[in-house]
């Protein structure tokens, strides 16, 4: 089977995050089971800046067993990146049918244009949370007007899919409000277990003498950065806070200037390293060493970084925000906190250091559950099983 991919980013801008990875990973594991995975994607390059572009970049690059097709981004608006060759690129290749992920992006819209004008079946993946994400709630003016922008792109998108998968049974809710339930599926994301091999010494290379715990993710207000740091003035001075750091590593997305406004007006200095714009290698070794994870985010839909830290039986500290709860389980592989709560943060992170057995128990659960339904294995078989579902529907009603 020809299968086209369309994602708004991919390699190299592993600071995209989440979308980027399950592009890959999927494109990957099809190629792996003989199929033709190609990824149509833009020549986001990150090099330090959410924004940056490179003309550099290969059009065109064979990855492992799949090919990456790249067009360049003219300009964008936040995150919606609008490189228009990406159409001309498509409509010139053949496929049996195509797999979008990232529904607001520009690459989603012409993606449902192309499956339109060339009668190929589309499969639509979103990860952007539709109506919850607060950005939704942004005041900008230019934000405004692209969101207004969006809505009919999106429905249009939406009404051209075969099929949507959903992340999980939260984002299946999300999705019926705009489509008809029996159109949607839910298929668990999942990580790459083979790539989570630690090849870096973490503490070495960063001069890390003590034990640490980590946050990993994007600095943006709504990864609950703010409440990380307010639960960390309340611990700065517990006697387990002598031997232990918090380690912040990711990408700013707006939110640096304030963190370390903060960091210094706490005194935090010392408990706390600063990582910006990790290689992947380092950022799995730093979920290797470290003790656990804390992601206590305003909103989530299906995260991915607690599942990695668990491919290294690394428990996470979260929140019961939005599609949190439908990906962990509190009290079995995590532990799960009201969002902006920063006193029961702080007790918990405090509980974890203390108790090592807890911590390993959680871990263990967690490594476990990764392994048995949340790889990237599993998870193509059944996108692969949609797919063959949809081809053969399609080429009777051709």
């Amino acid at each position: 089977m020809k299968i086209g991919i369309v994602c708004p980013a991919s390699l190299p801008a592993t600071q995209f995050g989440g979308i980027l990875f399950l592009g890959v990973d999927l494109a990957r594991e099809l190629s792996n089971e003989k199929h033709q995975a190609t990824i149509y994607t833009t020549d986001l390059d990150f090099a330090n800046n959410p924004k940056t572009f490179n003309k550099k970049l290969p059009k065109e690059e064979n990855i492992q067993n799949f090919k990456i097709k790249r067009s360049h981004v003219w300009f964008s608006i936040r995150l919606f990146f609008v490189n228009p060759e990406i159409y001309f690129r498509m409509m010139n290749d053949q496929y049996d049918i195509i797999h979008t992920i990232g529904i607001r992006s520009f690459q989603s819209f012409i993606a449902a244009l192309v499956a339109k004008k060339k009668k190929i079946p589309l499969i639509v993946s979103d990860q952007g949370g539709l109506t919850t994400h607060p950005d939704l709630q942004n005041n900008n003016v230019w934000t405004k007007i692209l969101y207004k922008i969006q809505t009919p792109m999106i429905q249009f998108v939406i009404n051209q899919a075969k099929k949507i998968i959903a992340a999980n049974e939260y984002e299946k809710k999300i999705f019926s409000e705009l489509t008809d339930e029996n159109k949607i599926e839910v298929v668990r994301n999942g990580i790459n277990l083979e790539n989570m091999k630690s090849t870096v010494d973490f503490k070495k290379k960063y001069a890390i003498s003590h034990d640490y715990f980590l946050f990993l993710g994007r600095f943006h207000e709504v990864k609950g950065l703010d409440t990380l740091l307010d639960a960390m003035n309340l611990i700065k001075n517990h006697p387990l806070m002598s031997t232990t750091k918090l380690v912040i590593m990711g990408v700013d997305f707006g939110f640096e200037k304030k963190m370390l406004k903060m960091v210094k007006e706490m005194n935090l200095d010392n408990m706390i390293k600063i990582i910006k714009n990790p290689p992947r290698e380092d950022v799995i070794s730093a979920y290797n060493e470290s003790e656990f994870l804390v992601l206590p985010s305003r909103w989530e839909l299906s995260p991915l970084t607690p599942l990695e830290g668990f491919a290294f039986k690394k428990p996470t500290i979260s929140t019961k925000a939005h599609g949190i709860p439908y990906t962990l389980h509190d009290g079995k592989d995590s532990i799960l906190v009201e969002s902006g709560n920063f006193k029961e943060l702080s007790d918990v992170i405090i509980e974890l250091l203390n108790d090592k057995i807890k911590c390993e128990r959680l871990g263990m659960e967690g490594y476990e559950y990764v392994h048995k339904e949340c790889n990237s294995m599993k998870m193509a078989k059944q996108v692969l099983n949609i797919y063959e579902k949809i081809v053969k529907q399609h080429s009777k009603d051709i």
